[in-house]
């Protein structure tokens, strides 16, 4: 398909707001990885209208599919961990541009995952876990156990990928066979609550025991990120910690962690009075 594309990714490359162009190909067991298209062309710009721009090309039996992503759409997706597939694109695809190394320089970042940017990932998964286990245990005390299970089957999910964060390495697209080998006791909890023939209300009960255990080994880890913020001042309104520009990336998961931190004695609340009767202010403090 290199050969096919090549017109179209020449005239690309030869933009001076172009990055980085590679390609993606692959076999079949590898094609979910490429939307079950032959061949991703993966064109790095510096800025455009639009953060995202995809065609999409035939050629006989085969179909390849254009993304044209700015270079602020791709350093989201990194950090977020919002599109998987783009890091197994970024390692595995084959390099046919790179502009004063761009390409090169950004796989050595994310392989050498400099511990700043693991501090927050690690910090956003947290806030992804709590959330989830959270509403997972309120749906299984009032009995709703389908819910349930769902909200428990993504927290651990968060919990994989926040240990595999923990251990220097981003989240790929195959998490359980990675989490596999880096941390068997987190596997063995995901197969006891998809595989066992144990009635789903005893499965989920288990769970919520033994997750406990792993949530609170990692508490201090997962939130370093979001303390070493609150430290910069002695309080905080509510409004002041949202808004703050490196805790708007936990977005609507950052209310019920502070809530979380604040039960197990990292957060204290002050309450100051208002004008209103017996209605009083809420501060934040470490």
């Amino acid at each position: 398909m290199e050969d096919i594309l090549r017109p179209i990714y020449q005239e690309r490359a030869s933009q001076l707001n172009t990055l980085g162009v590679l390609i993606v190909e692959g076999n079949e067991k590898t094609i979910s990885n490429r939307d079950t298209f032959d061949a991703i062309l993966l064109i790095i710009v510096e800025n455009a209208d639009t953060p995202i721009f995809v065609k999409h090309y035939t050629f006989e039996d085969k179909k390849a599919s254009m993304q044209i992503i700015t270079k602020q759409q791709l350093d989201q997706w990194i950090l977020m961990g919002s599109n998987r597939k783009i890091f197994d694109w970024l390692y595995s695809g084959k390099v046919l541009f790179d502009r004063n190394e761009y390409i090169g320089n950004l796989r050595d970042k994310l392989n050498e995952f400099p511990f700043k940017d693991r501090k927050l990932k690690m910090g956003l998964e947290f806030a992804k876990l709590i959330r989830r286990y959270t509403d997972g245990k309120t749906l299984f005390e009032n009995q709703n156990y389908f819910d349930a299970y769902n909200n428990v089957v993504h927290s651990l999910h968060h919990l994989a990928r926040l240990s595999i964060i923990e251990n220097g390495f981003h989240p790929e697209v195959t998490l359980w066979n990675q989490i596999r080998h880096m941390e068997p006791e987190i596997m063995k909890l995901y197969e006891e609550l998809v595989q066992s023939h144990e009635p789903l209300e005893k499965r989920l009960e288990l769970l919520f025991l033994a997750s406990e255990f792993l949530i609170h080994s990692r508490t201090k880890a997962g939130v370093g990120h979001l303390l070493e913020v609150l430290a910069e001042q002695s309080v905080w309104t509510i409004q002041e910690i949202i808004q703050h520009k490196e805790l708007r990336h936990y977005s609507v998961d950052l209310v019920i962690l502070l809530e979380y931190l604040i039960d197990k004695g990292f957060i204290k609340v002050i309450s100051e009075k208002t004008k209103g009767k017996g209605i009083k202010h809420r501060y934040y403090s470490l």
